[in-house]
């Protein structure tokens, strides 16, 4: 199982979203791995590594997959002007950037994979995902903080760290006072005395949501 974009539900997902072109799967695609990188990463990275794989490797280049992809990670939306510039806005704000293109196959079995390694002097983290199409993406798998986590769910989803039972309780008690609906809640487990759950959940959350959720646990990435 893995974690996935919201699924198609309209023409429009399958064409594809308004973007900087020139391709859906390797352009919105890689610019929507590039942001969910950056919503596990929460800082500003002083390193990025892009290890591209299978198809990706091949056309990165010429599809605008490298700009879109750091596009994502600065926080651009597919449509900003900025997109095709994003590689050098990075370098000038002082980001290292590289890119890797891989002679193996994809360890999370797609073709338009990458693997977007963030780093600073304080953490890092490492997020691989892969592009399906019009724009929608699955995230397979993130390390982060001593976890190495699989998603189960179809996108959005939370994942969520407590240091106590108390905390969960608290934090499931405010998901039903504020109507949010979460299909599967699943322990992830923990390297550390901490617990990882991950919450499925059936439409995407407001901005003022994920404030008043974020306020709940240190630790909560919402992709």
């Amino acid at each position: 199982m893995t974690a996935t974009t919201v699924n198609y539900k309209s023409v429009f997902d399958i064409i594809g979203p308004i973007m900087i072109g020139p391709s859906s799967s390797h352009t919105a695609g890689a610019v929507a791995i590039g942001k969910a990188a950056r919503e596990v990463y929460r800082d500003d990275p002083t390193k990025i590594v892009i290890h591209y794989y299978e198809s990706f490797a091949e056309t990165h280049k010429g599809h605008g997959t490298d700009y879109a992809i750091i596009s994502g990670i600065l926080g651009f939306a597919p449509d900003d002007a900025r997109v095709p510039d994003a590689v050098n806005i990075a370098e000038e704000r002082g980001i290292s950037v590289s890119f890797i293109e891989e002679q193996t196959d994809s360890p999370i079995h797609h073709p338009n994979t990458a693997v977007v390694e963030l780093s600073n002097d304080k953490h890092a983290i490492e997020l691989s995902g892969c592009s399906i199409g019009g724009g929608t993406i699955e995230v397979r798998n993130i390390k982060m903080e001593g976890y190495d986590i699989s998603p189960t769910g179809t996108l959005p989803v939370i994942l969520a760290i407590f240091k106590t039972p108390e905390d969960q309780d608290k934090f499931n008690k405010d998901l039903a006072e504020m109507s949010i609906i979460n299909k599967t809640q699943k322990y992830l487990g923990s390297q550390r005395k901490d617990m990882l759950l991950e919450y499925e959940l059936d439409t995407r959350l407001k901005a003022d949501q994920i404030k008043a959720l974020s306020a709940l646990t240190d630790e909560m990435i919402y992709m």
